[in-house]
């Protein structure tokens, strides 16, 4: 009997936003700015904690009337600011238990007087739940770009 592979999604959204690269670095790294804009439309962040250095952990609780709650933590692999970026992100159940595993990389690029920004992300299931979440993944991730742009543009 083979046991089937874990459920995995890659994704990289590029945009380019109307404010400079040392803000949008900014607004990923600031827990103030952090709960105005991360998540799916629906979601608000009653919870963001980031402790900005290399091993430092990056703790985000999202709420909406729907889902509930969704905590995610992570752990930062790499910090260059305001270029670039690396850090683990899980999804976890309101026990700590695991639902997904992922790395998102974020990069930082001047363009004219713009920010050119550069998500990537993968994610692989662990647990049952994981497929429906890898499912909603790309929706997801373009409501949050969606919501940072609109964060940014009234800064």
């Amino acid at each position: 009997m083979t046991t089937a592979p874990a459920p995995y999604r890659e994704l990289t959204i590029t945009r380019i936003f109307d404010a400079p690269r040392e803000l949008v670095f900014k607004v990923w790294t600031e827990p103030k700015h952090l709960k105005q804009w991360w998540g799916p439309k629906i979601f608000t962040i009653p919870i963001c904690e980031v402790d900005l250095r290399v091993g430092g952990v990056l703790r985000i609780v999202m709420h909406s009337p729907e889902w509930g709650t969704a905590p995610m933590k992570g752990i930062f692999r790499e910090i260059t600011a305001p270029e670039r970026l690396v850090f683990t992100n899980i999804a976890v159940d309101e026990n700590g238990n695991t639902l997904l595993e992922g790395l998102t990389t974020v990069t930082f690029a001047d363009h004219g007087d713009k920010t050119k920004l550069t998500v990537h992300t993968t994610a692989r299931g662990v647990a049952s739940i994981a497929v429906q979440m890898l499912a909603g993944m790309d929706q997801g991730w373009a409501e949050t770009i969606d919501k940072l742009e609109t964060y940014l543009a009234g800064l």
